[in-house]
């Protein structure tokens, strides 16, 4: 029997060692508001993070999809807070236009005078949606569990959320979606209020303030390259020295509990304002 020579075993050439992509940087109060001379950042791009993991926990873990499988046909905010943001769109928006309502439901608070050339809506839930009637369509998207829009880069003259942005696990990458896909001069309008779903926003609205919330949605903005510096909007009920409206109002004061929603709202451009 003729056996082989002895092979000495030769050495597999080692191969090299390829590190992650490092995670973008947690923003700071400076680097928030400052584009990093170190860093030549695209537009777009995500220039540092948010939140920390505990800031975007919620208290029940389910998937959103679930939790909004039935329609939930209510108003999450009052008539004052839905005349302020119609008033807010009046100004802001134009006839003719392309808008996405992200994270919408089944009413509109757009305008009804204002003919849009096309309205997009998205959200949880196809039964309300459905009965949104300013929405030419619609599509149903859990986005903290993907962030990516399927639409057409630069193809949209606004973006508005409403009422929703304190549910958002992911802002940084919603908000780099939003950048891309609106038209370079084109608006994004988030507004909100003091109301939400407890169990369903994330830690670092729930534990906030009114002001840290602010703050919270200005610094999405800053955190993608390319968004121009964030303007705040408020609209604050009625001072305490003021004459209540109605025995209810007195009686909500008196337990320090004010007679209307507060309305907040942060604008931010893609690239520049228009004139």
């Amino acid at each position: 029997m003729l056996c082989a020579p002895p092979q000495t075993p030769r050495p597999s050439p080692r191969r090299p060692q390829l590190s992650p992509a490092p995670a973008p940087p947690r923003c700071s109060s400076s680097n928030a508001a400052q584009p990093s001379s170190s860093q030549a950042a695209a537009a777009g791009s995500i220039r540092c993070l948010v939140l920390a993991p505990e800031g975007r926990a919620k208290l029940d873990p389910r998937p959103d999809r679930d939790f909004y499988a039935f329609p939930r046909l209510v108003t999450h905010v009052d008539d004052a807070f839905i005349a302020a943001l119609t008033d807010l769109y009046r100004e802001r928006l134009r006839p003719g236009w392309d808008v996405l309502d992200l994270m919408s439901s089944w009413v509109s608070h757009l305008p009804p005078e204002v003919a849009f050339r096309r309205v997009v809506g998205h959200g949880l839930n196809a039964q309300e949606l459905a009965r949104n009637p300013r929405l030419d369509t619609f599509f149903v998207k859990d986005l903290n569990r993907e962030q990516e829009l399927a639409l057409e880069t630069g193809s949209f003259d606004a973006v508005l959320c409403t009422v929703s942005v304190q549910y958002l696990q992911y802002p940084e990458k919603v908000f780099a979606e939003i950048f891309r896909v609106l038209k370079p001069g084109g608006v994004c309008i988030v507004s909100f209020s003091n109301r939400m779903f407890y169990e369903k926003a994330i830690g670092a609205w729930r534990e906030g303030t009114a002001y840290s919330r602010v703050q919270l949605v200005t610094q999405y903005f800053q955190c993608v390259e390319g968004f121009t510096q964030p303007e705040v909007v408020r609209k604050l009920p009625s001072a305490a020295g003021s004459s209540p409206a109605s025995p209810l109002d007195a009686v909500m004061r008196l337990f320090g509990m004010a007679g209307s929603d507060p309305f907040y709202a942060v604008i931010s451009y893609r690239n520049f304002k228009p004139m």
